[in-house]
């Protein structure tokens, strides 16, 4: 066993944590599972990035948003008189969530 292969018995803790039930087959393959992930991330740890500048993203983003421009917009009027229930120029809607 390599110092980051993660035996059954830890996995069984884990999945207690997790308060997840797993079979017999389920801990010997997420042990291997597990103990696969710890050894990418041991990996991971000793590559030199000194010299990496940190990124949010691997490539360049930017927001594509069309210009915000005032414009011609429904009337209220017309708009309210094709609701099922309108009261003082404002939409009728059921109450929800318990409000009285």
């Amino acid at each position: 066993m390599s110092e980051q292969e993660i035996s059954e018995e830890e996995t069984l803790h884990v999945a207690h944590l997790a308060r997840l039930g797993l079979s017999g087959a389920e801990v010997k393959s997420f042990s291997k599972q597990l103990s696969a992930i710890l050894q990418h991330a041991k990996d991971i740890a000793t590559l030199d990035l000194d010299d990496v500048v940190p990124t949010k993203h691997a490539i360049s983003l930017m927001n594509v948003m069309r210009e915000d421009t005032v414009g011609d917009s429904l009337d209220r009027d017309e708009v309210l008189a094709s609701a099922p229930e309108a009261q003082s120029g404002m939409f009728v809607v059921p109450k929800i969530l318990g409000e009285s």
